[in-house]
């Protein structure tokens, strides 16, 4: 396992040292981050005013104040690995991987793991501050607690493994097309539905919630986001870590399966 580390590590540094190294994009990125959050804050606020009802999907007005900045703090675990996938294969750089004693996959999860502290540093982290202290102060809701946060991260982490697996396996596509771009607008404009991250899943109909049950997607965002606000407890919380746990062997498996595929068809021109 260390040596394994050793190997691997190096990818998670690297790639956290290029995303510091723009000092310019670091601070955009927290802006953009920011302004979407509040243009979600004031959308679910003017739908909650419309309306008498104290309670919408199962959320009051408070807790959906929380449940919209948490979506984006833990959204840090969205990194798409498919467009390294993807340029991989168009400059024939893929090659060159397959020939290194190193695990192709491994190295895009440990290289996605240095964006995704990178995402977590700004902003996420400061909003999660910022949104813990309004819900104190403002919401007079009570603070989270410590066996939470550490659950909340439990989730967040199997969450982030479950994103890169299925993008990995989504990525597998450009060795056909050899051109994401399209898909990959697509894909990502699905996953804000899918995933929880635009409108909770329980605001959904029952009968396309229990679809949902059966597939990876609210285990990447919902999940953890209502682990935090304390909406799962005993056997279910039990129940929706064990599910989590289960995506992440079964699409390291579907991604084992599709890799052995590809490569046997990869064709590279040149020497």
């Amino acid at each position: 396992m260390i040596k394994r580390l050793k190997i691997y590590l190096p990818f998670t540094v690297n790639e956290l040292k290029r995303r510091l190294a723009y000092k310019g994009a670091f601070y955009v990125f927290i802006l953009i981050s920011l302004f979407s959050s509040f243009i979600s804050y004031y959308l679910w606020m003017a739908v909650y005013g419309s309306t008498n009802r104290q309670v919408l999907g199962g959320l009051s007005q408070k807790e959906m104040v929380v449940y919209v900045f948490m979506a984006y703090v833990t959204s840090f675990i969205t990194i798409s690995i498919s467009d390294w996938v993807s340029e991989d294969v168009v400059k024939g750089t893929v090659a060159m991987n397959l020939i290194k004693p190193i695990d192709y996959r491994m190295s895009l999860i440990f290289r996605a793991a240095g964006d995704m502290i990178y995402r977590f540093l700004a902003p996420s982290v400061l909003i999660w501050i910022g949104i813990e202290v309004y819900k104190v102060v403002v919401l007079g809701l009570a603070p989270v607690t410590a066996g939470r946060v550490l659950l909340y991260l439990l989730s967040c982490a199997m969450s982030f493994l479950i994103y890169v697996l299925f993008d990995f396996c989504f990525g597998m596509v450009a060795f056909f097309t050899t051109y994401l771009l399209g898909l990959m607008m697509v894909q990502e404009a699905l996953m804000g539905f899918l995933t929880g991250q635009l409108i909770p899943i329980s605001f959904f109909p029952e009968a396309l919630q229990r679809i949902f049950d059966f597939l990876p997607f609210t285990s990447m965002i919902y999940t953890p986001v209502m682990i935090y606000l304390g909406k799962y407890s005993g056997e279910e919380l039990a129940f929706v870590l064990l599910r989590q746990a289960a995506w992440v062997a079964i699409l390291y498996g579907i991604g084992s399966l599709i890799w052995k595929k590809v490569t046997k068809r990869l064709v590279v021109l040149g020497g």
